[in-house]
């Protein structure tokens, strides 16, 4: 898969020019969609049994041996919500590279491709006593519905 030039500077480096349009991939999650860079995804799979791991966290679901790779599977609405993702063949596994290592997104399902300008991506507000922010690096408005962009860089270092 061709990379693309870094969304958001939290998320995959140095910012290019403004206009200068990049691909994300949305995903839902219960009744939210969210998105990570497409230049992070290596593969989406269909739902696979992991081996679970001992004194791991709550939302690492296990490891699949991925072509001889070992990859943690994060449950990404235990990791957002604390709530486990009952998995079926519907669900969908997004495996993404970030630092060098592959991490499996357990999601609902894939949504779409977006093209967007660096201008389109807003920062969330300041909410008093959240941490949003650790999650999240930036929403997306599409269509009235607003688009969360997943901050790769916490799920890697949770995950290590």
């Amino acid at each position: 898969m061709e990379a693309v030039n870094a969304v958001h500077e939290d998320v995959a480096g140095p910012l290019k020019e403004e206009s200068e349009t990049s691909k994300l991939i949305s995903f839902s999650v219960g009744d939210q969609d969210y998105c990570v860079s497409i230049e992070n995804v290596r593969e989406i799979r269909a739902w696979s049994e992991t081996t679970p791991l001992p004194n791991t966290a709550k939302f690492v679901r296990g490891v699949i041996n991925l072509r001889g790779a070992i990859v943690p599977i994060v449950d990404v609405s235990a990791w957002l919500y604390g709530r486990h993702t009952e998995p079926s063949p519907l669900h969908v596994i997004i495996v993404v590279s970030q630092n060098s290592r592959l991490i499996g997104l357990l999601v609902d399902a894939v949504s779409d491709i977006l093209n967007v300008t660096v201008d389109e991506i807003e920062d969330l507000p300041d909410v008093a006593g959240g941490s949003a922010s650790d999650y999240i690096s930036g929403v997306v408005t599409r269509n009235d519905t607003m688009i969360a962009l997943v901050n790769l860089d916490l799920i890697g270092e949770l995950t290590h």
